[in-house]
């Protein structure tokens, strides 16, 4: 069945609380959606964010991000009151995100929330607690742990809690107990307001696509809850980061300086803790897209302290056994493999093994020999197209500073001109090919140039900013888009 979907975030979404949420306009770009032919929503993983304000960079693979609890949904469900939260600065942007504005303020409203909530769900919040303790239990102390260290790093931590002693755990949960429960119930509210957002998609026959990033963040409580998993030296310290070898992109590589996983642990566990990441995820998202799947067959491994990632060794994982445990255990589970950037013979290998669909990006089809395997006429159907990602230029930042003959080639292989638009000839293009899905960022559809660049990879301050505007998402559009879909047989049915 062929389909599409647009990509765009929920911080991306309007609102007049300087980030987007789960809220009202979170409904009405699911009524766009399906005004406009889409049955696809791709989204960024959505979990909580800390330094740099990447979603690829959190403090828990399970928790939910508090940023997009939704003010008026509490204040409709009595938990506030408007000018308890309207009485904020929230950014005076409302194409951008001020995340040191959001840090500041958007907690104590939540305190509010909490200290009215608590008692009144009670049962409700111990249920839920209940079911998600293997992650919750450990996530909350984190953050209550964390504050009281001045949100320090737990690497420093006073030692017993950071190698967690047993008579530590127990000390800090009675002595932060109070601190514990809010960080309980903020999820509670966060899983409450995201199922009930999915459960519309889906009853309007929108499909979401969330994101499994590939790796932890350093700073967060999977790593200090489960060292085992990782390549850690007995401080919690990591022995070697992630990262991506130098390419014609970065003289430099990539450094991301995730801590990596010991695989032979992994695998003496049957991969236990992969295998409950991903049926969390399952449970979120109706498909899952796994972030850099080519570090399940061999990972970059950089030593740890390194400045850049221009040295540094490939090593084995185990993602065969993994997946084949995984198709076993989960059977209808529908997966994404992001398989880009510096592919070897083991991840084609691999790629053919599990049978997922790989991604293919338009952006990068046109170089100049003109035989990439991006280009449309090789993309297969068991694909994922794109124009670009979260992490490319948009398409009109790409063509304002495209080599001429790729560009050359690019109008003459998709016939681009002024009169129909740049950005909707190469949307027809990519409707056009063989893939099973076509996903579209946003900012391609309304044509927007790099200013509406959601991130610049190994960069920070500028990224995972931009918000669209109430009025862009406009009927019009939607019939556009949807004639465009309707065209080319991607209406899902």
């Amino acid at each position: 069945m062929r389909k599409s979907g647009i990509l765009l975030h929920i911080s991306s979404l309007p609102s007049k609380y300087g980030i987007g949420t789960f809220g009202e306009e979170a409904y009405e770009f699911v009524d766009f959606l399906k005004e406009s032919g889409q049955c696809l929503w791709q989204i960024l993983p959505i979990g909580p964010t800390s330094y740099g304000d990447s979603p690829y960079q959190s403090p828990s693979t399970y928790a939910g991000n508090p940023y997009f609890i939704d003010f008026d949904l509490l204040a409709g469900d009595g938990l506030l009151e408007e000018e308890e939260y309207k009485c904020y600065y929230w950014g005076n942007d409302e194409t951008d995100i001020d995340y040191a504005t959001i840090y500041n303020n958007r907690f104590k409203v939540l305190e509010l929330a909490y200290k009215r909530g608590w008692e009144r769900d009670r049962s409700q919040v111990e249920r839920f607690f209940k079911e998600n303790e293997y992650w919750l239990s450990d996530y909350s102390l984190f953050m209550a742990v964390k504050e009281h260290f001045q949100m320090k790093s737990f690497l420093k931590w006073d030692e017993d809690i950071r190698l967690r002693s047993p008579q530590a755990m127990e000390r800090y949960k009675e002595m932060l107990s109070d601190r514990i429960k809010f960080h309980v119930y903020i999820q509670y509210l966060f899983y409450e307001q995201w199922i009930n957002l999915k459960e519309y998609a889906n009853l309007n026959n929108i499909k979401i696509i969330g994101d499994i990033p590939i790796y932890v963040a350093e700073d967060s409580a999977d790593a200090w809850a489960n060292p085992e998993v990782f390549m850690l030296d007995e401080n919690r310290i990591p022995i070697q980061v992630a990262g991506c070898p130098p390419d014609a992109f970065s003289d430099d590589g990539q450094l991301w300086g995730n801590p990596l996983y010991d695989w032979e642990s992994l695998k003496k566990e049957n991969f236990k803790w992969w295998i409950n990441r991903i049926k969390g995820a399952s449970k979120l998202y109706d498909v899952v897209r796994v972030d850099h799947f080519r570090a399940f067959a061999s990972f970059y491994a950089i030593e740890y302290g390194a400045k850049n990632a221009r040295i540094g060794e490939w090593k084995k994982a185990y993602g065969s056994e993994l997946f084949k445990l995984v198709k076993e255990q989960m059977p209808d589970i529908k997966i994404i493999a992001e398989d880009l950037g510096f592919l070897t013979d083991d991840v084609y290998e691999l790629m053919e093994e599990v049978g997922f669909p790989g991604m293919k990006i338009l952006l990068f089809a046109f170089g100049a020999d003109g035989d990439s395997e991006f280009i449309p006429y090789k993309i297969n159907e068991n694909s994922i197209a794109y124009i670009g990602t979260h992490d490319n230029d948009t398409f009109i930042g790409w063509w304002e500073n495209a080599d001429p003959k790729e560009k050359e080639l690019a109008i003459r292989y998709m016939n681009l001109t002024e009169e129909e638009g740049l950005n909707w000839g190469i949307i027809r293009t990519l409707f056009g090919t063989k893939a099973e899905a076509t996903i579209v960022q946003l900012q391609d559809i309304l044509g927007l140039d790099n200013e509406a660049r959601m991130n610049l990879p190994s960069t920070i301050g500028t990224n995972w900013r931009w918000r669209v505007k109430k009025e862009y998402l406009t009927k019009s559009l939607a019939d556009k888009l949807y004639i465009l879909t309707k065209t080319f047989g991607r209406l899902g049915e």
